[in-house]
C-alpha cells in the first residue's frame, strides 16, 4: 500500500490521472478490509487477501512501465515515510490524550445509576434510617470477623469488588467492607448496598467528610490540593508538555485515593484489614491472607520487579540526597491495589507520620511526580512482606498478551491502566471476568443499559 501510494503521487505529477484514480480505488478496498478485519477481531484470510493483492500488483507493475525512475521513486517513497513517520507520532500523542480523557470521563450509564440511586436516598427516609442503625453495628469493629476496606467513587466498580468477594469465600457471612466515598456519591453507594444483599456480609458506607482530623493542618496532600496551581494543574486547563499525560490524571492526587495512607484513623479498632482498589476482581477466597505471617512488617503485597523494570529507581528521582541517602534504588517494587495490612503494626511503626514527611519533602514534585505508589514505597520501605505473585495479577487495563493459565490461578485480578472493565475502550477478551459480577437483572442496571 505504500508502494501504491507512492505511485500515486508520481503518477499525478507526470498526468496519468487515470492510473492515480485506479491505484487509488485499490488502496481503499485494502484500507476497507484491515479496517473490517480490526474491528471483528478475526485475521485476514488468503482467499480475501489475494484478489486485492493481485490487482493492486499489476497496477504497480503498471506504473514501473511508465518509466518512472528509480530514483525518483526512492525519493517519493523516502519523503512519504517521513510523512508517514510524523503522522505517526502525532497519532500517538493523539491517542494518549484522548485515552486519558476517555479514563477520566463518567460513562453516561455510570452516571445515570448514580442519579437513580440519589434520588432513591432523597425520597426514601426508611434507607437513611436503616443506615444509621447500620453504624452501630458490633460486627464494625470485631476483630474476629475479615474485614475489607474500598475507598471509592464508583458504585458498580465498588460493587463488582464487594460481590466477587463474597462470591468466592467460604463463609461470606464472615465478611465486612468499609466503604468509603465522597460526598456526592455517598446517597448512591449507601442505597445500593441498602437495597442489595451480598450473602449475607456487612457493608459499612461512610463519607469522606465524616473524617475532621483530615485538614490543611495536618495532611500535606490535603494542604497542597487547596493550592490554586494544584488545582489547575490537575483540574483545569494548566498542562506543561514535559508532563506525561497520564500524570495529569486527578486521580492521582484525590483524597479518596491517598486514604489508603489513613486506614488505622479510619479503624482505629481493626487489627488487620485487606486493602481493595475498585478496580479488582476477587476469583478466590481471600480470608487465608489473614493468617499469612506478616513477620512484623506492616504490608504484605506482590512484588513487581523483573530484572532492572520496576525496582525503586523507576519511581524515584535518586539525584535528589533525600532519596540516594536513604533508598536503595535497586530494591523491588510492589503494587498496591490488594493488600494486607497489620494495623497493630503499622501504629507502631508510625507509617502515617512517614507518609506526612515523605509528602512534606515532595511538596516541589521533585521526589516523585505524583500518585500514591511512590508515596508508598517510601513510606512502607523496610516495612513490605512479599507475597505469592498468584495473589495479585496486574495489567488487565493495558496488557493484552496476559497467560490465561496466570489469570485463571489468581486471586485477585487488577484492571490497573486506562482500559477499565466498565469503559468502552475495555480489553474485550478481560471485560467477561469483570461483568459476571454485574447484577444486570437489577431494575436500576436495565434502565441504565448495562446490558
Amino acid at each position: 500500500m505504500t508502494l501504491a501510494k507512492a505511485y500515486v503521487i508520481l503518477a499525478k505529477e507526470h498526468g496519468n490521472l487515470q492510473l492515480a484514480w485506479e491505484l487509488s480505488s485499490q488502496i481503499r478496498n485494502c484500507q476497507r478490509l484491515l479496517s473490517e478485519v480490526a474491528v471483528s477481531g478475526r485475521s485476514i484470510t488468503q482467499e480475501e487477501a489475494h484478489p486485492i493483492i493481485t490487482r493492486l500488483a499489476r497496477l504497480i507493475y503498471k506504473a514501473q512501465d511508465s518509466h518512472y525512475d528509480i530514483s525518483t521513486t526512492i525519493v517519493t517513497l523516502k519523503s512519504h515515510a517521513l510523512a508517514l513517520e510524523e503522522r505517526a507520532k502525532a497519532a500517538v500523542v493523539q491517542t494518549a490524550e484522548f485515552g486519558q480523557l476517555a479514563a477520566e470521563s463518567l460513562p453516561k450509564n455510570l452516571h445515570c445509576l448514580t442519579v437513580k440511586l440519589t434520588e432513591q436516598w432523597l425520597q426514601n427516609t426508611k434507607l437513611r434510617s436503616l443506615s444509621e442503625e447500620h453504624r452501630n453495628s458490633t460486627r464494625l469493629v470485631d476483630n474476629n470477623l475479615y474485614h475489607f476496606c474500598i475507598f471509592s467513587d464508583n458504585v458498580l466498580a465498588t460493587s463488582v469488588v464487594v460481590n466477587s468477594t463474597v462470591s468466592n469465600a467460604n463463609h461470606p457471612q464472615q465478611l465486612v467492607f468499609h466503604v468509603v466515598t465522597d460526598r456526592i456519591h455517598y446517597g448512591a453507594m449507601s442505597t445500593w448496598f441498602l437495597m442489595n444483599d451480598f450473602k449475607g456480609c456487612t457493608v459499612e458506607v461512610r463519607c469522606i467528610d465524616e473524617f475532621p482530623w483530615l485538614n490543611a493542618a495536618s495532611s500535606p496532600l490535603v494542604r497542597r490540593l487547596s493550592e490554586m496551581e494544584t488545582k489547575g494543574y490537575y483540574y483545569g486547563g494548566l498542562k506543561t508538555p514535559e508532563r506525561e499525560i497520564k500524570f495529569h490524571n486527578p486521580k492521582f492526587v484525590s483524597l479518596l485515593n491517598h486514604l489508603r495512607f489513613y486506614i488505622p484513623q479510619i479503624l482505629p479498632n481493626l487489627e488487620k484489614v485487606i486493602f481493595l482498589d475498585d478496580d479488582v476482581v476477587v476469583q478466590k477466597d481471600l480470608t487465608q491472607l489473614f493468617s499469612i505471617e506478616l513477620h512484623g512488617n506492616v504490608i504484605g503485597a506482590v512484588e513487581t520487579c523483573l530484572e532492572s523494570f520496576h525496582r525503586y529507581h523507576k519511581y524515584l528521582n535518586f539525584s535528589q540526597p533525600i532519596i540516594s541517602s536513604k533508598i536503595d534504588p535497586h530494591t523491588c517494587g510492589w503494587a498496591f491495589g490488594m493488600n494486607i495490612f497489620d494495623l497493630i503494626a503499622w501504629r507502631k511503626a508510625n507509617a502515617t507520620a512517614l507518609y506526612h514527611y515523605w509528602e512534606e519533602q515532595n511538596m516541589d514534585q521533585l521526589l516523585w511526580r505524583t500518585g500514591t505508589l511512590p508515596a508508598g514505597l517510601l513510606t512502607f520501605y523496610g516495612l513490605m512482606e512479599p507475597l505469592d505473585r498468584r495473589w495479585h495479577v496486574l495489567g488487565l487495563g493495558y496488557d493484552v498478551d496476559i497467560d490465561d493459565r496466570l489469570i485463571e490461578s489468581a486471586a485477585v485480578v487488577h484492571y490497573n491502566g486506562n482500559m477499565k472493565p466498565w469503559l468502552k475502550l475495555a480489553i474485550r477478551r478481560y471485560k467477561s471476568i469483570w461483568e459476571r459480577y454485574v447484577n444486570l437483572l437489577h431494575p436500576y442496571v436495565r434502565d441504565c443499559m448495562f446490558h
